[in-house]
């Protein structure tokens, strides 16, 4: 492929688990493959989730959105919709729908991440910047791959939109939903797990998250990322949403060459209630480093008000935060919403 960069080596502040000997390759699991699951996966927390004094401290200071001054750059949002780029089997394109939505083109196929077109979703004002392409404007969606059931990654009005019988890759755990709702071709995988679809590898990772959805399922599905790898051997993160952690760098181990990290920068003020579970924009910078990718685009930002940060400011800290880093502008690819780039092999 073109645009080949020297690996840059893990930061070396962050603290890692050491490599084992040998690693295990992913499992390779059947497509429509729905499992027999724990009735938990609090097992699988990399940190307790906040308890009845963080909650009161949360309500106490109120730091939930932006303040005014916060919210002055919303019309500085980089919203820039232009059309699908072409992409055949062999190239690997990106577009920025907005948060963790993506459209990416590889092998052949059209794949949509945690699709969001509502311009609401529960519990959250409504979208600062539209959808960056429009529904009726996608090709045909070939699957669809959820890294966890939060509302602002699984929205069941975008879903309703699709034909029954697109190909879903969820965390174990999930697949019911889908099912309830109409879906025929589900695929359940755990962590390490993999499916594949026309040529297409998808490999379900660990992110430093959690799950829940109602009052009484908390932690009943996973969570995680997906690596997305073509018949060539070109590769995409797409990181869902996580925390900063040992994850990372197990996921650069077992999957070398990254080409392209979608890592999350949003969602992160005040750090003392979301450190765990998002990461900052020094956070994300460092975690494409651990992977060992190649390039990085940012997402998780500019489109739901989740925390409160300034609006624009994961895009300032993440640039000075790679520029700090030393590495090349050019693999940065910090997309506007409905924005594209392409790999050319």
């Amino acid at each position: 492929m073109t645009e080949r960069t020297a690996r840059p080596a893990p930061a070396a502040e962050a603290p890692h688990r050491p490599a084992p000997a040998t690693l295990p390759t992913s499992v390779l699991q059947p497509l429509g493959r729905i499992g027999r699951w724990p009735r938990s996966f609090a097992d699988r927390l990399t940190a307790p989730l906040p308890g009845v004094r963080a909650l009161a401290r949360l309500a106490r200071e109120g730091a939930v959105r932006p303040r005014r001054e916060g919210l002055r750059d919303v019309p500085l949002l980089p919203f820039e919709p232009g059309p699908l780029p072409p992409a055949g089997p062999g190239t690997v394109a990106v577009t920025w729908a907005g948060h963790a939505s993506w459209i990416v083109r590889v092998g052949g196929l059209t794949v949509l991440t945690d699709p969001v077109w509502s311009r609401r979703i529960f519990g959250t004002p409504a979208r600062l910047t539209p959808v960056g392409v429009r529904w009726e404007d996608l090709p045909p969606v070939d699957a669809v791959v959820i890294s966890h059931n939060h509302f602002d990654h699984l929205d069941a009005p975008t879903l309703r939109r699709l034909p029954r019988a697109t190909p879903v890759l969820v965390p174990a755990g999930l697949g019911r939903w889908f099912l309830r709702r109409g879906f025929t071709r589900v695929t359940e995988l755990d962590w390490w797990e993999a499916a594949e679809l026309g040529g297409v590898r998808f490999d379900f990772v660990p992110a430093h998250h959690w799950s829940k959805r109602t009052l009484l399922d908390t932690c009943r599905s996973l969570w995680g990322g997906w690596v997305l790898t073509d018949p060539a051997g070109h590769r995409v993160y797409f990181a869902g949403d996580t925390g900063y952690g040992h994850w990372f760098a197990e996921i650069g181990r077992r999957h070398p060459g990254i080409d392209l990290a979608l890592l999350p920068i949003g969602a992160y003020d005040p750090r003392w209630w979301l450190s765990d579970v998002h990461t900052d924009p020094e956070e994300a910078v460092r975690a494409h480093q651990d992977l060992g990718a190649r390039r990085m685009a940012p997402m998780h930002w500019a489109t739901f008000v989740l925390s409160s940060e300034p609006v624009l400011e994961p895009l300032t800290r993440v640039r000075a935060a790679w520029e700090r880093a030393g590495l090349p502008r050019e693999d940065l690819w910090d997309l506007p919403v409905g924005g594209s780039r392409v790999l050319v092999p």
